[in-house]
């Protein structure tokens, strides 16, 4: 098998996810929309945000952060 740089590709399949939010979340969340499409020029619905926004605060978690990379050297 050949060595390459690359490492195989994660499972990318999307996971659908419902959740119910506040209406001042809503709100939060609509006045986020507006503030980004006004920042970049291009409108983006709040549902494709949504989970930048989560990636971005996970990734932002240092403890978060700290205590997975502990579990996962742990299982290997």
């Amino acid at each position: 098998m050949a060595d390459l740089k690359l490492a195989k590709l994660p499972d990318r399949t999307p996971v659908k996810l419902a959740i119910t939010i506040t209406p001042d979340l809503q709100g939060a969340l609509r006045e986020y929309a507006a503030i980004y499409a006004a920042a970049y020029g291009s409108e983006e619905p709040i549902a494709e945000l949504i989970p930048a926004m989560l990636a971005a605060f996970l990734e932002s978690d240092r403890a978060f952060v700290r205590a997975r990379e502990a579990a996962q050297r742990g299982r290997t």
